[in-house]
């Protein structure tokens, strides 16, 4: 069965998108089956990987809302072993179309019980924010990823995320885990990250992941190509964090099973 992993911060502009796009990637280059769900109206993940919505016969969206089955609406993208379940503009009305839905906080969980053991992992783009989509996310996932930006403001939205989870833990999901911290947009040379990186370490110890993601410039070009950075510049520091964030990850998981 495939590990399902929500990558969540409420807090915009922490690298969110950025981490899902090159993780998913860089799990599939170490030869690992991987899709991705856009859960975020904005599509950023979809279009990181160069998809258009006219490629797709059906979105996250039409999933959620008219009940379209989620096997068969995957689309290969640009890496190999890498499948995408696409977002279009229109998921931004599905919650009010959840509303009053019956276990509509499980929607996306029935709908990823079709395809979880097609894939080795499956990523959720989630929307900087904690509505009913965000919830379904983290009530689908077994895990969550927490991007966390290295400057000032950075610990006061992982609050409000862990307050959420701590709710969803025991009425909707009891086996939801942190998967652990991602420092994003990290410049060594100042020390306000490292104080970032100390402070995260001292609160949450081994929660927090041992690679962090710099800023790099190719990190920042790669999605206005329609590519992860893995295939833009697999030689940036954007690209090579990533791969030894995948590679955390996987042999996190393979000690515990």
């Amino acid at each position: 069965m495939g590990k399902i992993i929500a990558i969540a911060n409420q807090k915009g502009g922490v690298g969110k998108t950025t981490t899902a796009i090159n993780l998913a990637a860089s799990l599939a280059v170490e030869g690992k089956k991987v899709l991705i769900v856009d859960a975020d109206p904005q599509a950023n993940a979809t279009s990181g990987y160069g998809i258009r919505p006219e490629q797709m016969s059906s979105s996250i969206y039409e999933c959620l809302a008219d009940d379209y089955p989620l096997k068969g609406s995957q689309v290969p993208t640009c890496v190999e072993g890498l499948d995408l379940i696409g977002s279009r503009i229109d998921l931004a009305g599905a919650e009010l179309e959840l509303i009053n839905r019956p276990n509509r906080e499980r929607v996306l969980s029935r709908l990823l019980d079709s395809v979880v053991n097609d894939y080795d992992y499956i990523l959720i783009d989630c929307s900087p924010s904690l509505g009913l989509i965000t919830v379904n996310a983290l009530t689908a996932a077994h895990s969550v990823i927490i991007p966390v930006q290295a400057e000032y403001f950075a610990l006061e939205g992982i609050t409000k995320l862990i307050n959420t989870i701590r709710i969803i833990k025991p009425k909707l999901n009891p086996g939801l885990e942190i998967e652990g911290f991602l420092l994003t947009m990290y410049d060594a040379r100042l020390r306000l990250a490292n104080q970032i990186y100390e402070e995260l370490k001292g609160h949450f110890g081994d929660m927090v992941f041992d690679t962090v993601i710099p800023r790099n410039i190719k990190l920042s070009e790669a999605p206005s190509h329609g590519l992860p950075v893995i295939l833009y510049d697999p030689d940036s520091r954007g690209a090579t964090s990533h791969i030894s964030l995948a590679r955390e990850i996987i042999s996190k998981h393979s000690r515990h099973k």
